[in-house]
């Protein structure tokens, strides 16, 4: 293995047609608990701030990512990228969806080296896929039942077993397919995880990167904020984050709930989740009524307020 990282190239944000072609399934089905986590900004967001700082906080990870990708030279493509790989893997057709998958699966074997401790590192090492992965669920998952609509721990059950459908293309077979193995995770995680400065790089890259749309950007700061206090309380002691410039404030989780459940109502046009609602043959708002009934196996049943 090369202690050398390869320069890290510049790829164009890909277009994806999520309203073609008619009728084609995606990964998850329309009425699965993913489609309405990933839909709501507000979660998306906060939730991505979480995922990245638990992969962060891992010693081969936190290489991986410092030097093999745009990230800290191009945050907001890189943000942009993920986002979209976000969407893909719920939204788009399943065609588009393996393709896109197969690309950053083929991306990560090119991804080794050596940590500046010496560790040496796969970016498509089992245990790393699997503990990004349980990242990405637990971030966006906790962002959702915190500032959208509150989930029970049988809902919880239900979206582990659901991510499977797009984390097995990632080759994350490990990943945890309920709470309690989530939980599991992060116990076996937690020896791994410290503090470093590009955790803090990272902050600051995000803080000043215009990230958000017009109207939420006077509110990026909270979002951070937001994602720094989903973390367990042990973790944000150990990465140094519990300072008072860093704590959310009840009236700011007031404000983040408030908008959190707008957006559960209101409809983004043009916005992947509509246009895949409308290439089922659905209505636009189908994700936006109220999911009030929980199904004996965890997933929401539409009651159209």
């Amino acid at each position: 293995m090369s202690n050398e990282p390869r320069a890290p190239q510049r790829r164009p944000v890909p277009q994806v047609d999520f309203l073609n072609p008619s009728g084609a399934p995606a990964l998850y089905p329309p009425d699965s608990l993913a489609w309405q986590v990933f839909k709501n900004p507000i979660s998306l967001f906060i939730g991505g701030i979480t995922a990245v700082l638990l992969e962060l906080a891992e010693e081969r990870v936190r290489t991986g990512v410092w030097e093999h990708s745009i990230f800290p030279t191009d945050p907001l493509i890189r943000m942009q990228r993920t986002g979209l790989m976000t969407h893909v893997s719920v939204y788009a057709p399943v065609a588009v969806a393996e393709k896109l998958i197969r690309g950053v699966v083929a991306m990560h074997a090119r991804v080794e080296g050596t940590t500046p401790k010496g560790t040496p590192y796969r970016a498509n090492d089992p245990e790393l896929l699997n503990w990004v992965q349980c990242t990405v669920s637990y971030g966006f998952m906790e962002a959702y039942a915190a500032y959208c609509r509150p989930l029970s721990d049988a809902q919880r059950d239900h979206f582990y077993r659901e991510s499977m459908a797009s984390a097995r293309l990632f080759l994350a077979h490990g990943a945890p397919q309920s709470k309690a193995e989530q939980q599991q995770q992060f116990e076996r995680m937690q020896p791994h995880l410290e503090a470093h400065p590009i955790i803090l790089q990272f902050l600051e890259i995000v803080l000043r990167t215009s990230a958000l749309p017009l109207f939420l950007k006077p509110l990026q700061s909270t979002m951070v904020r937001a994602g720094i206090h989903l973390l367990p309380a042990w973790l944000i002691e150990r990465l140094g984050l519990q300072g008072r410039q860093w704590r959310l404030k009840p009236w700011e989780q007031r404000l983040l709930r408030t908008l959190g459940a707008l957006f559960e109502r209101v409809p983004i046009p043009n916005a992947a989740p509509t246009l895949a609602s409308r290439r089922m043959g659905l209505p636009a708002n189908y994700l936006y009524k109220r999911f009030t009934a929980t199904t004996g196996d965890g997933s929401m049943a539409s009651a159209q307020s």
